[in-house]
């Protein structure tokens, strides 16, 4: 087990700051050389530093975390019911109660541990072996076994098994898209940086988990294990507490409410059937049993897992996947999405979308790496046949080109090779130019690759059309390629001042910038040396690259503006470039929040320029954490977008993480509530629709089950202080209330968007379930359902019906009741009146079907009627019964209009 950081290991300092130490130091403070070191002293700092493992922590065991899914006060109250009716003896509901208490459980239990999983999901990041110097021998070596101190060598392929501080490299470049999530593989140079540089800005340091794209290298280890830039990461990841959604605590505070009201108002009952109705204490403790089993909505657990299960289903359709049900509704809720640039609000495909070229500036259309798309001056469209300075520079970029594209047989476009080289060679498609053809007329002979050394890459041409001409083709860094130019192409002596300033322009936009030159080296030159790359070239102009936002992305982030959503976008990225794509978006971008000011702002600094801009930039996972917290704090909910191991943390931290499925890695799908299947913003939106939708319906629910219940506890509480027989039993109640309610309830969750549901603010996250405008209505349905049900009960009574008989029309009563204000509450407060509402919904109209054979079965089966105690009414009380559920659907109606009068649209 490590237990002490790799410090230096000849004094007992804080350890340096390894990017800004020269690589001589580093090694002299390790005690180690170039040759690595001895096999004595890696057994001995083994011994000392541990494995080079990430350490996992103690979980709980599989039934200590199924019985903590029992630990919810409405699981309780649902318990205590099922207690009540086993005292009844009416097992076949107890049954159903427990089936309904045990299918939350297992969902529970099947959807929590994704934070122990995303642990798992960073451990497997690390590699399993390594190729090290011990004794100044090269040896292949358990990646376990790695120490500070210990020489690593590193090739195109190679995942980084440690956090390296490099001391050579030749020609190397890591894909830190995991740490960082530039999409583009980082240059990578031993030479130390500032120590305040950012960490995509440590070019001398290759970081445990991530890959080298190209080239070669060797480091010294200064970090192992939970030490490392991964390690700390899955720290943060383990470190943060689960959180719960608004629905859970929304339901909490219900099952708190109810509960209470339920003891309180069973109590008031029972003193005062005693105390001033003068009846039995026993008989007086089965009231206050029915009463408690009429007010509890045992079937709410079910049809809200129901509901947000089928809000499950419809996402994953719009490709998003959810991985905890109560997601769904979060979604709905949220006021900041927190999201990546690269592949999630831009395309993740470098794209030439500008030319530089010495008597115009192109801009280019198209995306991606698909050679579609042309040329543009001015907004006049530009033959590329017809410009021969457009030409050079395309020939230029297709043969000084190491990439390749396939096309598909699906008609799709894949790039094999670097991404930027993929962006030039779609440029000189797009020009016209075939490879085959231009390689067979000017086939290459030799070339320079590209190194960060001498940061270009150089080709050397043989010319068929004009035998024995020589010709190298030239393209890196600007200001590389610029020192070694001494015209333009249109033959002028080459104005350095000017290109600057034209390549700062396109620069501002976000652009890489890539130049591109030729020059004739003597006739036969058959191959190609740095001392043949000297100041004589030919400067045919520069390409402004970048990864464009989706055409859908803008319209995404202008439909969560009208939605009252927030949209921050946080990438590890240059300020520059990260302001220019959200300036593109629609964003705040004048002030970028870079990590940097993020470390030197306290909290009322960081909420503050939070309130300023909308583009936040090199930022690490501990910035991304902050920032999810900070928002929290000023009382909004935060989704978090994300692709990478260092988005894990805030991806857990966040009420609700969102991890992209197709680039994003294991740790952060793990860490995710939700999956995204084609990485696109646009599908965020989407879901928080879906969101907004789960929610309504579940409120829908609510609206429907609650007046039941208070109908039939408000029947027991008339019967008691009136003194009369109890209008229903308590099997009867579980009959309406599992039976019927759910199966009616059901068609609510299949309800469509309420219309402007994304032209609505998001519910405040303090906002209880039970709104005023909602309680009011459940208060007067309830009261519409007693005084309907007595009024029933009362005429069979008095025209002679027994209790049977009466109790049985109550009970249909109850149901018809339910059966008409299903088309009442499909729309908060617009009018019933319409086709749509009445036939829109086919699960509606076989639910009713389903109810009327099994209230029929219920009223006249002789089965039921043994079990239930049930006797079927005469004719004139069924005409009374519908008669009375068309008054309740025209009060609910006239209720509603009254709502639309106010303005009110929700409840």
């Amino acid at each position: 087990m490590h237990t002490d950081p790799p410090t230096p290991l000849n004094d007992a300092a804080r350890p340096p700051v390894w990017h800004a130490t020269p690589e001589a130091d580093v090694l002299r403070a390790l005690d180690s050389q170039a040759t690595g070191l001895g096999t004595a002293q890696a057994v001995e700092r083994l011994a000392r530093y541990g494995p080079n493992r990430l350490d996992k922590a103690a979980r709980p065991s599989a039934w200590w975390r199924l019985l903590r899914q029992f630990n919810n006060l409405l699981i309780y109250v649902l318990l205590v019911a099922a207690g009540v009716t086993f005292w009844l003896g009416d097992y076949l509901d107890v049954a159903v109660i427990l089936g309904v208490v045990l299918i939350n459980a297992v969902i529970g239990f099947v959807q929590e541990g994704r934070a122990e999983r995303a642990l798992d999901a960073v451990q497997a990041l690390l590699a399993s072996r390594a190729l090290v110097l011990r004794d100044g021998e090269r040896h292949e070596v358990d990646a376990t076994t790695l120490v500070p101190g210990d020489v690593v060598l590193l090739e195109s392929g190679s995942r980084v098994p440690a956090d390296l501080r490099l001391l050579r490299c030749k020609n190397l470049r890591i894909d830190e898209s995991a740490l960082t999530g530039e999409s583009v593989p980082a240059d990578k140079d031993p030479r130390p940086v500032g120590a305040g540089a950012a960490l995509g800005d440590r070019l001398c340091v290759a970081y445990a988990g991530t890959v080298v794209a190209v080239g070669q290298a060797s480091g010294v280890v200064v970090a192992t294990a939970g030490h490392t830039e991964i390690g700390r990461i899955g720290s943060l990841v383990s470190a943060q507490p689960g959180l719960a959604t608004p629905l859970i605590r929304r339901l909490d505070q219900f099952a708190r409410q109810i509960t209470l009201l339920i003891l309180a108002v069973g109590a008031l009952t029972f003193l005062y059937g005693y105390f001033v109705g003068g009846q039995p204490a026993l008989a007086l403790f089965l009231v206050v049993v029915g009463l408690a089993v009429a007010a509890i909505p045992e079937g709410l657990p079910a049809i809200v897992t129901i509901t947000l299960a089928i809000g499950t289903a419809a996402m994953a359709r719009q490709r998003a996947l959810v991985r905890r049900l109560p997601a769904v509704e979060t979604l709905g809720s949220v006021g900041v999405i927190c999201t990546d640039k690269t592949g999630t609000l831009t395309q993740n495909r470098m794209t030439a979308v500008r030319v530089l070229l010495a008597d115009a500036t192109l801009q280019v259309t198209g995306s991606g790496h698909v050679p579609e798309g042309g040329f543009h001056r001015d907004g006049a469209v530009i033959d590329p046949a017809a410009h021969d300075g457009l030409l050079r520079l395309a020939r230029c970029a297709l043969l000084c080109n190491d990439a390749c594209l396939h096309h598909g047989p699906d008609g799709g476009w894949s790039l094999a090779g670097d991404p930027t080289e993929g962006a030039l060679l779609a440029l000189a498609l797009k020009a016209g130019l075939d490879l085959a053809e231009e390689a067979a007329r000017t086939p290459r002979v030799d070339e320079i690759p590209f190194e960060s050394d001498h940061r270009f890459m150089a080709t050397l041409h043989h010319d068929h059309a004009q035998a024995g001409r020589a010709l190298c083709l030239l393209k890196g860094a600007p200001e590389r390629v610029l020192g070694l130019c001494v015209r333009d192409a249109a033959g002028q002596t080459l104005d350095t001042a000017a290109w600057q300033a034209r390549m700062d322009g396109a620069a501002a936009l976000g652009q890489r910038l890539l130049a591109l030159a030729e020059c004739e080296l003597p006739a036969g030159t058959a191959s190609l040396a740095l001392a043949d790359i000297t100041p004589r070239f030919t400067l045919l102009g520069v390409a402004g690259l970048m990864d464009p936002p989706r055409p859908e992305a803008v319209q995404a982030v202008a439909d969560c503006g009208r939605a009252g959503i927030r949209v921050l976008m946080i990438t590890g990225d240059h300020a520059v470039t990260a302001s220019a794509i959200g300036r593109e978006l629609g964003l705040r971008d004048g002030q970028p929040l870079t990590g940097e000011q993020i470390d030197a702002l306290d909290d009322a600094g960081l909420n503050q320029r939070l309130r300023e801009t909308d583009v936040v930039a090199r930022a690490s996972p501990e910035h991304k954490l902050r920032l999810v917290h900070t928002l929290q704090a000023q009382g909004v909910l935060v989704a978090m977008t994300g692709d990478g191991v260092n988005d894990a943390p805030a991806l857990g931290a966040a009420d609700i993480g969102v991890a992209m499925g197709l680039r994003g890695t294991d740790a952060a799908r793990e860490a995710a509530d939700l999956v995204l299947t084609d990485d696109n913003f646009a599908t965020v939106v989407g879901a928080v629709r879906e969101g907004r939708t789960v929610f309504d319906n579940i409120k829908k629910s609510l609206l429907f089950v609650l007046p039941t219940n208070g109908g039939e506890a408000g029947l027991i509480l008339l019967a008691v202080f009136a003194g009369l027989a109890m209008p229903v039993t308590a099997a009867q109640i579980l009959w309406v209330n599992m039976v019927t309610s759910i199966t009616l309830d059901i068609p609510l969750a299949f309800e469509p968007a309420e219309r402007g549901v994304m032209q609505r603010p998001p519910r405040p996250p303090t906002e209880p379930l039970i709104t005023r405008w909602l309680l009011t209505r459940v208060l007067f349905v309830s009261l519409l359902m007693m005084a309907a049900s007595f009024c029933v009960f009362e005429w069979v009574l008095s025209r002679g019906g027994g209790l049977d008989v009466a109790r049985t029309a109550v009970v249909n009563m109850l149901v018809l009741g339910e059966i008409v204000y299903l088309f009442n509450v499909r729309h908060f407060t617009a009018s019933a009146f319409t086709r749509e509402t009445l036939l829109g919904n086919r699960a509606a109209l076989w639910s009713c079907t389903v109810i009327v054979v099994l209230q029929a079965l219920f009223t006249f089966a002789p089965p039921a009627q043994a079990l239930f105690g049930t006797a079927p009414p005469d004719a004139v009380t069924w005409l009374l019964i519908a008669t009375l559920a068309g008054g309740i659907f025209l009060a609910v109606e006239a209720e509603k209009w009254l709502l639309r009068r106010r303005g009110v649209q929700r409840l």
